[in-house]
Parts: structure tokens; C-alpha cells; sequence
């Protein structure tokens, strides 16, 4: 019996159904700055005592906390709202206790106010407002102790003695001097508040070795800055760049992932490592760590803000080999173990194992890895397969990271089962990929986005679409048109406020497969490649009409405030996305059918909207070039669209 004994068993207060909380708090649920987060907990005691019930807060590391008195919203419920204003990892407790003061001043009150004599209460009272005293020190001691004495005294007018229980001023000052011991505290929970580029981005990926004149000709970060202007035109905020890293020269890959390279073979940018160094070191012929920085520069010239690749690989000539061979599994004919997929060998890439003995000194070295590149001016950084290392790792480096750079962002490049997938954003990812690429119809797009957006999911896993990238190129681009390219894009960009795009392979729509799989023929992955970055038919203007009115809408700048419309026509998506105070309203209608006409009636979401039901009100197309406005009446209206004139409508929402 024993074993159930509680560490203080005085403690009558109950505290359940802490919210927003993952994991019962262990893991963090994210924020953005400016956010106002409802905090709220169920909490109630045997009998009929008051209760006091606070929420505290502070920022990971620090001692200090931040007290906020929390709300009885009633039938045992409490709430809070904090609003913290910096970015970084917090953690926060519900602590409630019995209001003996305040119990006992109710039923004072209540028998003074029907006449039943008040000496003994009195007394009562006095004795519970000398123990706060004690509790208190310097000029709080002093006036307590004084307010103890008077109302204690007979001798003093009964009067005024019941005055001074009555005002709020003893009532306040008795708050603070409660009996710790009798406290009830919630398990810790914690969270992160982000900054605005982790709610809203716009990412660009392009190699830099791809930049030269020709596809002989290794491109180098210099070359790289000229395409910059042209990104920021577009109207993108991040520029992502693969591993910039040596590339191994043992069993290097060559075009098209060939086993056998050929001596001018540039081999994967993700085979990282070889006598010029590992992950802190930069590819030579992409330049210097000087040229990178510069590179940095640029971009934040043009606002754009560098996102790096860290892949925890390494080739078999990367300097780890040999100075931590404990990091590696080793076969028994003494040869490393390289990374397999049977029937598929990757002998250019050496997976790290995370189950060594050492596994503490390759944390700390993996964790320096973003340290270095965070001191060279990175602080967003897409990690690629994170799901195939140790998802403990992550959540010890991250949140470690996050309490000393809370500016960092990072993208977890997972294409992996969802509870996974999950796991890893619970662990401090800010960003994860997604399965939109895979969602081709309607209702399959409206399936999983109401799962991302309205499940409990939405608390710890912000989604980043992504039409395509350097490995997927999904048989709807492979056979598609221009309306596939631009309606994928436009249901990224307006369905999520992170996207991201491979170019300038999917402005310059390069649908060519890889025979039997799901990726570009030729792949930039293995070889350098000389594109007509501006050839005719290009969709860079489409693009940056999209992301303009992605920049200049609040509305589009957030992932959760997403809700559907009805329609009579399979092939047609319906979503209104709206700002808190609905000054900025935005209705987007896609028809899904990339080939064909589609007609049908919307139900538009008209009580969201702020509308009555027989509103009137106009909607202005702002993807249409000729801005065309329409005149609408309540929830029910009739669109047409013609995927050779336009996948989609992007409708403004002006009130009458």
C-alpha cells in the first residue's frame, strides 16, 4: 500500500487536461510571435473551498516566472491567455491551491451579513492572516501582521473590524502568501514561439553547380548570386541550396545514380565527405567559406534569407571514416557497412550508428555540425531523411539549439509513415514535408488537409508543400500540362503558408522521367546540367503573380485557418482563408481536372465569412491578369473554369 502513497497527501487540489499540450508537455507545441495562446486546465478540490489557480511561464533557462491568474470559466474549467513577445523555447505549469483566506472570507460575509455572531471568525480569520504573514517578509510582514492584530482585537470596533474583511485590499495582499507545500503543480509543459518566416515562407531550391555557362563547367557560389535577382522577382523568401559539402570520391555515383562514374563525374552532393574535409567544410569548386558567406550576403540584399542542407551521411573517404570508425557499422570482412534498400546499394553513402558506445561524443559533434553553420550566418536548415537517424537525437539537438538560436528554422525532408512523420515535429521540427504531392483529387486534397489543420496534429506539425523536388517528380507533372504545373502550385501556395519548389526544373515544367520512376530523367542529383533559365513558355511570371498575392495577403500567410466549401462538382476544390479580424478575405476555387472544363455550383462558407445568408457581396479574381470582379448573393454560386485559361480562381472578398 505503500507504494501509492503520495509525495504530500495535504494536497487536496486536482489539476487534469492541461491544454495545448503533446506528450503531457514533455514535447513542445508551436507558436508564432504575436500569437495569443489560450492556456487552459481542468482543476477542482474536495468540499465546497475556493480555489486559486495560476499559470506561469517563463523562457527555457530562466528562473524567473511570469505569473498570469487564471479565469474560472466554469464546471471545474480554468483558462489564461499569454501573449509572450520573443521568440524562443518556453515552459509552463498550472499551479492550484485551496483559497483558505478566501474560504473562509465567504462564509464570514455570508454569516455577517444575516447576523450570527462574528468573534470566533474572527479570531479565525486573524490566525490565518498571521501564518501569511510569516510567509511574507519586510513591509508585507509588518502590514499583515498589523491587519492580524486589529481584527483579532475585541477590544476594536466590531464595525470595523468586519470593514477591513470586507474591502479587497486585505484580500490581495493575503494572494501572494500562501502555504507552498499545499500546491498543487502540473507536469511541465513546453513550447516554442517562432518567428514569422517559420509561419510563412517561400522557399527556392536551385544548385549552384548547375550556374556555370555550360554543363561542362562547375558553377560556383559567385555564379550562383547572379540568379538571385531573378528568385527574388519572383517573389520568394528563402533560397534553399543542397549540401555544399566535398563530395567522396570512393564508389562516387555517376550520371543518373550509374554505379560507375566516369572521371569527369561530379558524383550526389549527398555522398558528403573526402580528403578536403567533411560537414564544416566547403566543396572547393563551389568556392571558399568566404564565397558562401558572400553568397549569404547577396541574398539578404535581395530579402531573401539561406536555407542549408544537412544530410548526417557521409562517403566512405570522409575524414569521420577514419578518425571515428565507432560511428560506423563495420562487416565482418572488415569493410564498412555502405547505406542499402535492397535490391538498391548506395555504396557512395555510409549510414552513422547511433546505437555506438560513443553515441554521446557523435551528438555533440553532429550538434557543432549546425553550430559551425549557424556561426558562418545560416539559420534555416533543411535536414534531409531525418527519419533514419535517431529520433531522440533530434529532440535533444533541437530544442538544445533552439534555447541559444531561436531564430533557427528547420524542415525535416521526411517522406515516411505519419506517426514518424509526427514524432519528429513534436521533437522541434518546425517545418515537415508532406504527402500533398500524392493527394491528386479533390477529396483526397480536402482528406488531408481537415487532418493537418483540424486534428490535434496542428499543435506540433506545420506542413511545407512542395510540388516537386530533385527526387519526386509525381506522374500527375510527368503527364500534366501547363494547368498541372500552375494548379499544384496554387494549391500549395494558398492551402499552406510554407511551399517550396525545385528550379528552375518545375518553372520550365521538365517532365521527363527517369524510365519506371518518380523523378527527372537526367538528375541534377548526379550531374551538372546548362539550363535556358528564361526559355519561352517559362512559368516564372504565373509564379510570381501567385507569390505576390501570397506576399500581399495576410489571409495566405497562415496554414490553420482553412475551411471548406461544398461543391456539386467532384473535380472542383472550394476553401476560404481569412485573417482573425476578417479585413482580409480570400476564396480560392480550383478545378483539379488539369484537362477539361469543369462547371458547377460552390457553397461558399458564407457564416465564416461574417455574411447573412441572402449577403451580397462581390469577389474579385486577383489571379485573373484583368483583375475580373463578379457580383455574388449569399452561400450558392456558379463557377466555370477552363484549365487552358486558368486552373484556378483567387477570389478577394470585398464586402458590400
Amino acid at each position: 500500500m505503500n507504494d501509492f502513497f503520495p509525495q504530500d497527501g495535504r494536497r487536496r487540489v486536482v489539476i487534469e487536461q492541461v491544454t495545448p499540450s503533446v506528450e503531457g508537455g514533455a514535447l513542445p507545441f508551436k507558436r508564432v510571435l504575436g500569437d495569443l495562446i489560450r492556456c487552459g486546465a481542468h482543476v477542482f478540490a474536495d468540499s465546497h473551498d475556493l480555489l486559486l489557480v495560476d499559470l506561469r511561464f517563463r523562457k527555457s533557462g530562466n528562473r524567473d516566472w511570469w505569473i498570469v491568474p487564471m479565469r474560472a470559466m466554469g464546471n471545474d474549467e480554468f483558462a489564461a491567455d499569454i501573449q509572450p513577445h520573443e521568440i524562443g523555447l518556453y515552459e509552463f505549469e498550472v499551479a492550484g491551491r485551496v483559497d483558505h483566506f478566501g474560504s473562509w472570507r465567504d462564509g464570514f460575509l455570508k454569516k455577517a451579513d444575516t447576523g450570527q455572531p462574528l468573534d470566533v471568525e474572527l479570531l479565525i480569520g486573524a490566525e490565518l492572516i498571521q501564518a501569511a504573514a510569516q510567509r511574507a517578509s519586510g513591509d508585507a510582514r509588518r502590514d499583515l501582521q498589523a491587519m492580524a492584530t486589529f481584527i483579532g482585537d475585541k477590544d476594536r470596533d466590531l464595525a470595523q473590524r468586519v470593514q477591513l474583511v470586507r474591502g479587497d485590499d486585505l484580500r490581495q495582499r493575503m494572494v501572494p502568501y500562501y502555504d507552498a507545500d499545499l500546491e498543487t503543480v502540473s507536469p511541465r509543459c513546453l513550447f516554442l514561439m517562432e518567428r514569422e518566416r517559420a509561419a510563412f515562407s517561400s522557399w527556392y531550391e536551385f544548385f549552384p553547380r548547375s550556374c556555370g555557362p555550360d554543363a561542362r563547367t562547375h558553377g560556383t557560389f559567385r555564379d550562383a548570386r547572379m540568379r538571385l535577382p531573378e528568385i527574388q522577382r519572383m517573389g520568394f523568401n528563402v533560397v534553399y541550396l543542397p549540401p555544399i559539402h566535398p563530395i567522396g570520391r570512393q564508389f562516387r555515383k555517376g550520371k543518373n545514380n550509374a554505379l560507375n562514374a566516369a572521371p569527369d563525374d561530379v558524383g550526389s552532393p549527398w555522398a558528403i565527405g573526402s580528403e578536403e574535409g567533411g560537414h564544416k567544410a566547403v566543396h572547393p569548386e563551389l568556392g571558399t567559406l568566404e564565397d558562401f558567406q558572400e553568397f549569404i550576403a547577396a541574398a539578404s540584399g535581395h530579402g531573401l534569407e539561406v536555407a542549408m542542407d544537412i544530410a548526417f551521411q557521409c562517403a566512405p573517404d570522409h575524414p569521420w571514416v577514419k578518425e571515428h570508425p565507432a560511428w560506423f557499422r563495420w562487416r565482418p570482412d572488415g569493410t564498412v557497412q555502405y547505406a542499402e534498400n535492397p535490391p538498391k546499394k548506395y555504396q557512395d553513402i555510409l549510414p552513422i550508428n547511433f546505437e555506438t558506445e560513443d553515441w554521446k561524443n557523435l551528438w555533440r559533434e553532429l550538434k557543432s555540425v549546425f553550430e559551425y553553420w549557424i556561426e558562418a550566418g545560416v539559420t534555416i536548415f533543411r535536414v534531409d531523411n531525418p527519419h533514419t537517424k535517431s529520433i531522440e537525437f533530434w529532440r535533444w539537438c533541437i530544442l538544445e539549439l533552439k534555447k541559444v538560436h531561436p531564430e533557427t528554422i528547420f524542415l525535416a525532408e521526411a517522406f515516411t509513415r505519419p506517426k514518424r512523420k509526427y514524432r519528429l515535429a513534436k521533437g522541434g521540427f518546425t517545418h515537415g514535408y508532406t504527402y500533398f504531392t500524392w493527394r491528386n483529387s479533390a477529396w483526397e486534397m480536402r482528406e488531408y488537409l481537415e487532418e493537418l489543420t483540424q486534428g490535434p496534429a496542428k499543435e506540433f506539425f506545420w506542413p511545407n508543400f512542395w510540388p516537386n523536388t530533385p527526387d519526386i517528380l509525381h506522374e500527375d507533372l510527368q503527364r500534366g500540362n501547363r494547368a498541372t504545373y500552375m494548379g499544384r502550385y496554387i494549391l500549395a501556395a494558398t492551402l499552406s503558408s510554407n511551399l517550396g519548389i525545385y528550379g528552375p526544373a518545375f518553372e520550365l515544367m521538365d517532365s521527363e522521367p527517369f524510365p519506371g520512376k518518380e523523378e527527372n530523367n537526367n538528375n541534377e542529383k548526379y550531374q551538372l546540367k546548362a539550363w535556358d533559365w528564361d526559355a519561352p513558355g517559362n512559368l516564372k511570371d504565373d509564379i510570381a503573380r501567385v507569390n505576390a498575392i501570397r506576399n500581399g495577403h495576410r489571409a495566405l500567410q497562415r496554414t490553420f485557418n482553412l475551411v471548406f466549401g461544398e461543391t456539386d462538382n467532384p473535380a472542383l476544390l472550394c476553401y476560404l482563408k481569412q485573417n482573425f479580424d476578417r479585413s482580409d478575405q480570400i476564396l480560392v476555387i480550383v478545378n483539379m481536372d488539369w484537362h477539361h472544363e469543369q462547371s458547377g455550383f460552390v457553397e461558399v462558407p458564407i457564416a465564416h465569412l461574417g455574411f447573412g445568408s441572402d449577403a451580397s457581396y462581390r469577389v474579385r479574381d486577383l489571379y485573373d491578369p484583368a483583375g475580373r470582379e463578379y457580383v455574388w448573393r449569399g452561400a450558392r454560386n456558379y463557377v466555370k473554369l477552363d484549365p487552358r485559361r486558368s486552373p484556378a480562381h483567387i477570389f478577394q472578398v470585398i464586402r458590400a
